[in-house]
């Protein structure tokens, strides 16, 4: 029998969410190597070296991975002869531990969970509380898994009921495209199949807590081994998928998915439950367990383990712009897929600065900034630490803006937009008619981006925190004309360019 002290625990799950913000899983990170090493398009090859390159800087500077730092979830597995030497609930406990992480004064994490979600979504401030899965199991252990889960990928779950004679492969072929960009690939799917609904989609997400091992699956096929009906469902999906050619962010190439990881449960006849939920390209969760002997050591990995990968900026492929002196002229004359190296002063802003500036003008108020001419960076940073000027500050999501960018183009002045993954038919119409462009930075490079930022400061909505205005000087930051004037949205020639090369599978209807 283990008696797990309540301080042990704390802490344990609070250097396990420190440790994941910074540390990619070693898996993860050598597997995304094997696919810059593999990669043909330019694009995509482009953007696997910067999330590499970020990864590294994150593990040297113990600095978030991405300015998501995601919503905190734990798995345990608790002993049948477990006995607690505690004062709080394990609920109470495991808040107290993410509370201690997120809040951090050497490595500050961004809360990002908001209370009351269907009314005023009000931030906690530290992120908690946690989504904790229990499991009681036999033994004299506790078990426990930490993920931190970022909005992007979340919002990208789906979950299906489908009939029991339905094709399982089917079905996610034409559900991953609909998925858009969004969820930051390379990634991982995690998919549930059977028991009941809610069954089903916490099968795919505890499915994303194992190891990549893909390669190991398919050196076993190549022995002949005889494989499950969910191993060879695994490898026919990973195939199948990467044939889509949606690649790296959704620029178009070889890689869209590092693994696929299934687990299965016994179902009612009748029924066919399905769900499919991503890990992106800031995969982040580590496993540990308690004895009763004393909190969690997490092994600190070795800086040469990583794939040895440098993100420069290459004035030789890429246009410097000036933001300062930007016009609406240059802007129109940008190309598809053509890489910038952004300088001068930008914007920033999100859900909830798009929404207030919406209702102000509704309201015939000002504007607490002015936008013409400008650049707008959708961003919500994590707060700087020590020297620096700003925390990690990658992009967020884009189509979550789609509703005001006709707004923002035809009645703020605004010229240029930067975000992650693709705009929607409504945003690339409104982009095309006011010869405008939509540039993308890559999603889980957001400690390399950070760097390019030299000053920032609040001009407008201090109240909103992370999602405030701000005013960012900025030098080569990196990005990629992902919209023109002319509407091209690479998000859409790009996929298809590279599922006509690989060519292994048709277009996936929905």
């Amino acid at each position: 029998m283990s008696t797990i002290r309540q301080e042990d625990f704390i802490q344990s799950v609070a250097d396990a969410f420190q440790f994941i913000s910074y540390y990619h899983p070693l898996d993860y990170i050598q597997a995304l190597g094997a696919a810059w090493e593999r990669e043909e398009s330019p694009a995509a090859k482009d953007a696997i070296a910067q999330i590499l390159t970020n990864s590294r800087m994150s593990a040297e500077g113990h600095r978030p991975i991405c300015q998501d730092t995601g919503i905190a979830v734990v798995f345990l597995k608790v002993g049948m002869n477990v006995r607690w030497d505690a004062t709080l609930s394990v609920q109470e406990m495991v808040n107290e531990g993410v509370r201690r992480a997120y809040n951090n004064p050497d490595n500050k994490l961004r809360a990002s969970v908001l209370l009351d979600p269907s009314g005023k979504r009000q931030n906690s401030k530290d992120n908690t509380p946690a989504v904790v899965h229990y499991e009681v199991v036999a033994g004299d252990h506790l078990e426990v898994t930490c993920a931190a889960k970022g909005g992007g990928s979340e919002n990208k779950s789906k979950m299906v009921m489908l009939n029991p004679s339905d094709s399982i492969v089917d079905w996610v072929l034409k559900t991953v495209p609909t998925m858009g960009a969004g969820w930051c690939p390379p990634g991982i799917l995690g998919i549930g199949i059977g028991g009941t609904p809610e069954k089903a989609m916490l099968l795919a997400k505890e499915s994303l807590m194992a190891p990549v091992d893909i390669q190991a699956l398919r050196d076993k096929a190549a022995t002949g081994a005889e494989l499950t009906r969910t191993e060879s469902l695994r490898l026919e999906l990973m195939d199948k998928v990467n044939a889509l050619g949606i690649g790296a962010q959704g620029l178009g190439g070889l890689t869209t998915v590092l693994d696929v990881k299934i687990l299965d449960y016994p179902t009612h006849a009748a029924s066919l439950p399905i769900a499919m939920i991503p890990n992106c390209a800031a995969t982040r969760h580590v496993h540990f367990e308690l004895d009763g002997s004393g909190p969690a050591t997490l092994a600190t990995p070795r800086l040469e383990d990583w794939p040895a990968v440098t993100w420069t900026a290459d004035t030789n492929v890429a246009t410097r712009v000036n933001l300062d002196t930007l016009t609406r002229e240059e802007v129109a004359a940008w190309k598809p897929g053509q890489i910038l190296l952004l300088n001068g002063k930008m914007l920033t802003g999100r859900d909830a600065a798009h929404k207030r500036i919406a209702d102000m003008l509704a309201k015939g108020e000002k504007l607490p900034v002015d936008f013409t001419n400008r650049v707008i960076y959708y961003v919500g940073p994590v707060d700087p630490v020590r020297d620096e000027v700003v925390g990690p500050a990658g992009p967020t999501t884009a189509t979550r803006m789609d509703k005001f960018t006709r707004m923002m183009l035809e009645k703020t002045g605004l010229i240029s937009m930067i975000g992650k993954s693709e705009r929607g038919p409504a945003a690339i119409e409104a982009i095309r008619d006011n010869k405008s462009a939509y540039l993308m930075a890559v999603g889980g490079a957001a400690y390399l981006v950070s760097k390019a930022i030299k000053s920032a400061r609040v001009v407008g909505f201090e109240d909103l925190g992370m999602e405030a205005i701000y005013e960012f000087d900025v030098r080569d930051m990196p990005v990629t004309v992902a919209v023109d004037s002319h509407g091209t949205s690479v998000h859409e020639t790009g996929p298809k360019e590279w599922q006509a090369r690989i060519g292994k599978i048709p277009v996936a209807t929905v």
